[in-house]
Parts: structure tokens; C-alpha cells; sequence
């Protein structure tokens, strides 16, 4: 069997798979106030696309999906989507990416789900005013109610966090010490300008160094070892039963080991965050194409995978204006 492997020695090994580009927050950095312009739900993949797709995709190697959107539990029958996914013996982790606040209900069920290993749940700010500002919307208390759920459930929490300029640097130690009593992973996200209207403007750098610098003007920590494609740099701290963690998504020093490729909502492929998107599985699917066209393609587009993120942004024929909703983030 053939596996996926770039012009650059990168075995592929792991799909984030937007199941939806709708949501239910307005998050600054993620879309304008009035949303974005969500496309026809004919013109989405439909489960049994995307199971298919990761089907293929795990026959060549794939063996580690991360489900996101928008919001993935936005979408009807996502947990149906979840067992289904569940019955594909060559997938080792299903994991998701969600804002927290529509999975309270569902957090019982996705634990008899064996292959679900990881929740990563969105949280900018500690403080439910700030929160709404962020957000633009007032569900600060059953986002946080979410979080005591999943640190008391049997499944791995991380808790995403994008460090915003002028809007919630002031809390980054604040989360640090969630990490005191509670076996968690807290991630420092450096800001992108996937917000639907490019690049927001800012006063000041909050990169990998300074967030850093910051956690070491409180705390002490050490640099732990991480899997060879991770995207973090994850630090113990001194005392602390969990961990943190820093992912340079803007200043990209992660691409070296780049172990995945995006599928959005719509069906298109990406061999980078920062890519314009090299080709539209829905329509190559709706056009009849069959299992062995699916694998040829695959293995055809990952040649495409530029060195890095800074390579695939310069190949773009556009600027970046996306919304990470659209994209899946």
C-alpha cells in the first residue's frame, strides 16, 4: 500500500477536516461582526463524503483525524457522524476542536467513543465580559461549565488560547494557573489573520518569544519533549500538575515536520493553513470519481506541499482575507 509523502520526505499521517463552516460565535479574530457568507448546504460535504475521503485517506497512511469547523456540533448528526467515523479501523485518534458551547450534552457519549482521545476547546479570556467582547456572544458560563465537564471526564483536554494584542495578554498567567490542580494542556496561539478581512492591525508583537517571556516572568517551566510534528513547544511548570504549550502558527517555525493536510467544509483541499487550496474533492466525488481516482489524486497532491507556510503564502494568488470559520481552524 502506498503511503503519502511529500517531495520533502513528510510522511502525511494526520487530515483536519472542517464538518461545517457555520458557527455560533462571531469571534474577532476569526470573522466580521455580521458573519461570514455561509455557502448552500448542497454545496458541503456530506458525511458520507467525508467518510469516504478519510476512508481513502487512511488507506494511504492516514491514521489521526481532527474534526473542526466553524463549530462542528453546529452541524445536525455530528455525533451519528462520530460513530460512523468510529467503525474505520485504521483511524487511531479522532479528535475535535470546538468552542464548547453546545457539547455539555454530549460530553458522556463522546467518552463510550473509544477512538475520541483529545477535546480542544477554545477559550480567550477567564472573564465573561471580555469573553462577549470577543466572542459577541454572552455564553461565557456554559463554555466554562463545558471545561469543569471535560477536566472531570475520562477524555485529554486542551485549552486553546489566541493571545490578541491589546485584548487578553493581560490573562495569559491567569491561565497558566488553571494548570496548578487540573491535568490539563493550555495552548498560547499566536494570532493570524484569518479573520475575514485580513490582517488585524496591532500595537504591539505577541509572538512565540514574548508569550514566553511573559509565562517566565511568573512561573518557572522547563521544555519538554514533543512528538516530532507537533505544533507546540510544551513546557512543564514548576508545581503544576498540566502543561503548557506555545504554537508559533504565525511566525511558522513548526513546518519543518508538517505532518497534515485541511479538507474544508466546501471539499477543498489544502496542503497548508496559509494555501489558496490546490483542488475541490466534492466535485472530483460528485463527478463519479471512484476509490483508486481518490488515492491517485491524493497521492498527487501532497507533491504540491510547499516547504512551508511562508512558501505557501507567497504562491497565493490573493491576499489573505479568509475567515478561519472557512477554512477550518
Amino acid at each position: 500500500m502506498s503511503n503519502l509523502v511529500d517531495d520533502f520526505g513528510r510522511q502525511i499521517t494526520y487530515v483536519r477536516l472542517a464538518v461545517t463552516d457555520r458557527c455560533n460565535l462571531r469571534c474577532q479574530y476569526c470573522m466580521p461582526a455580521h458573519g461570514i457568507e455561509i455557502v448552500p448546504r448542497n454545496e458541503l460535504l456530506t458525511y458520507k463524503e467525508m467518510y469516504r475521503i478519510v476512508r481513502v485517506l487512511t488507506e494511504l497512511g492516514v491514521n489521526k483525524i481532527r474534526l473542526t469547523g466553524g463549530e462542528p456540533f453546529v452541524r445536525k448528526d455530528f455525533m451519528k457522524f462520530l460513530e460512523m467515523l468510529s467503525f474505520n479501523d485504521l483511524l487511531d485518534d479522532i479528535n475535535i476542536t470546538t468552542n464548547g458551547a453546545l457539547i455539555s450534552k454530549h460530553i458522556a457519549e463522546l467518552e463510550k467513543l473509544k477512538k475520541i482521545k483529545n477535546i480542544n476547546l477554545s477559550l480567550d479570556s477567564l472573564q465573561r465580559e471580555k469573553f462577549a467582547k470577543i466572542t459577541r456572544r454572552d455564553v461565557f458560563p456554559e463554555v466554562f461549565k463545558t471545561f469543569d465537564l471535560l477536566d472531570k471526564s475520562s477524555l485529554n483536554v486542551k485549552l486553546n488560547v489566541v493571545v490578541q494584542s491589546g485584548v487578553n495578554t493581560d490573562e495569559i498567567n491567569d491561565f497558566v494557573a488553571l494548570t496548578k490542580d487540573r491535568n490539563i494542556d493550555v495552548r498560547f496561539i499566536e494570532e493570524m489573520p484569518f479573520n475575514g478581512n485580513g490582517q488585524r492591525q496591532t500595537q504591539e508583537n505577541w509572538n512565540f518569544t514574548r508569550i514566553l517571556n511573559e509565562i517566565k516572568s511568573q512561573y518557572t517551566v522547563v521544555e519538554i519533549p514533543s512528538e516530532r510534528s507537533s505544533t507546540s513547544r510544551n513546557y512543564s511548570v514548576d508545581g503544576h500538575l498540566g502543561t503548557v504549550g506555545i504554537i508559533p502558527a504565525f511566525t511558522r517555525t513548526i513546518c519543518n515536520d508538517c505532518n497534515r493536510i485541511r479538507i474544508t467544509s466546501t471539499g477543498t483541499f489544502k496542503n497548508c493553513l496559509f494555501d489558496d487550496g490546490v483542488f475541490n474533492l466534492r466535485d472530483f466525488i460528485r463527478n463519479g470519481a471512484s476509490n483508486e481516482d481518490l488515492k491517485n489524486l491524493f497521492l498527487q497532491l501532497v507533491k504540491q506541499k510547499p516547504k512551508d507556510g511562508f512558501e505557501a503564502e507567497a504562491n497565493r494568488k490573493g491576499n489573505v482575507t479568509e475567515s478561519m470559520s472557512t477554512i477550518g481552524g
